[in-house]
């Protein structure tokens, strides 16, 4: 009996899959994205070191105060990482979509980020 992937297990494959050619040094962290059902969560991390840098969440008191819908949530919480990266001298950072397709609240967020500051 063959057992079939779970959705989980193809995204994961999707992100070793990427995460073979994408690295974040000192100079240009790693902007890495997890997706929920329904929260979202970004970290800028220096691989080399294996620290995060800055990281933002919708679980957050900041963020779940301001509700909305999703797409407003990761737009908010895009916002928030940008601003914080920037107060720790992070302008430009390596984009890592973390399996997801580029699409919805992954591409709300990005937009979010780069028209906050980042250069990615």
């Amino acid at each position: 009996m063959i057992k079939q992937e779970t959705s989980k297990q193809r995204r994961q494959k999707r992100h070793q899959r990427v995460r073979v050619r994408i690295a974040g040094t000192p100079e240009r962290p790693r902007l890495s994205i997890f997706r929920s059902l329904r929260h979202i969560h970004v970290q800028v991390i220096d691989d080399t070191a294996g620290h995060t840098l800055a990281a933002a969440s919708s679980v957050e008191s900041e963020v779940r105060q301001a509700g909305g819908k999703k797409a407003d949530v990761a737009r908010l919480v895009g916002q928030i990482l940008a601003r914080r990266a920037l107060e720790r001298g992070i302008s430009q950072v390596v984009f890592d979509r973390g399996g997801y397709r580029y699409h919805g609240r992954v591409k709300v967020l990005a937009e979010a980020a780069r028209k906050a500051g980042l250069q990615f």
